[in-house]
């Protein structure tokens, strides 16, 4: 039997724990493509029965930037790409790599548009999926004709690589479940020379990935030796990807979480952060000084 001293307490962290819960998946079904001219495999313009349009960026997979084009952050995105999949030596010089890089991405985005011909079913929280500030899109799962999940379809095509944000899929199936799924699926592509992989330099793969991690580090000792000055200031709960990332001990994937988090619960205070997976108490205080919580 429990106390009634404990019972209040109780009652409190179960109310905490309702409020921090995450947003439901909706389901859209009858849901059409909108042809435009930058998708790519990952990333597209949809419409659903009502007329409401939405920019949807896959759960959990990540195809090659197909734009670059006058944009550093994507030329520098498909550099890293092309270092994960060991294509950075296809073909005879740099200039003809980086022509396949971009044919290989333009395969993916053709593989989306023409898996979406037929209508299919969006399943999305309406959380922020990053990109341009200036350009809101949302993370979702596209449910096809068939059945079939199209982002685990372009992973096991080899169009893409199981790397992102991932959240419990429409069937249920649990994060850590769905994470491993992804994972098995680009083995098996890889395995059979699908998609990109048919191009891999697999005596240079290593190299290519030792290389890249060695660049992410020196990234990292440069983020932190040359961070925001004392007067940068952002609220996480409406601070763009980019702000974010510019704090020192934040990175890609956990700019990508904060935003994710604050979509379920915005953040009151400082602490809160620390719901955000792996974002730890000494990154915390690291960029403890250049948070405020305006409106809370």
């Amino acid at each position: 039997m429990i106390s009634v001293r404990i019972l209040p307490a109780l009652l409190v962290g179960l109310l905490q724990f309702a409020d921090a819960a995450p947003k439901p998946l909706q389901t859209i079904k009858g849901c059409t493509f909108i042809p435009t001219g930058w998708a790519d495999g990952d990333s597209f313009r949809i419409k659903t029965p009502d007329g409401t349009e939405h920019t949807i960026r896959l759960y959990g997979v990540d195809c090659l930037e197909l734009h670059v084009a006058n944009d550093d952050r994507n030329l520098a995105r498909l550099g890293e790409q092309r270092r994960y999949f060991g294509i950075t030596d296809a073909g005879k010089n740099s200039e003809e790599s980086m022509k396949i890089a971009l044919a290989l991405a333009k395969e993916a985005a053709d593989y989306t548009k023409k898996s979406l011909l037929v209508p299919f079913t969006l399943s999305t929280r309406f959380s922020d999926g990053g990109g341009d500030p200036n350009f809101e899109r949302i993370y979702g799962f596209i449910t096809l004709g068939d059945g079939k999940d199209l982002g685990s379809v372009l992973v096991q095509q080899g169009w893409a690589r199981a790397k992102g944000i991932i959240s419990t899929m429409p069937d249920g199936m649990s994060v850590v479940e769905a994470r491993g799924m992804l994972q098995d699926l680009e083995i098996q592509a890889l395995k059979k020379d699908r998609g990109i992989w048919a191009k891999t330099n697999w005596d240079k793969l290593p190299a290519e990935r030792r290389l890249q991690r060695k660049e992410n580090a020196e990234a990292d000792i440069a983020k932190a030796q040359n961070g925001p000055g004392p007067d940068f200031k952002i609220d996480p709960n409406t601070a763009t990807r980019e702000q974010l990332i510019a704090l020192d001990g934040i990175e890609d994937v956990l700019a990508d979480r904060i935003i994710e988090e604050r979509n379920k619960t915005p953040f009151s205070k400082a602490e809160d952060l620390l719901r955000v997976k792996r974002l730890t108490k000494p990154t915390l205080e690291k960029i403890r000084s250049h948070l405020i919580f305006p409106d809370r």
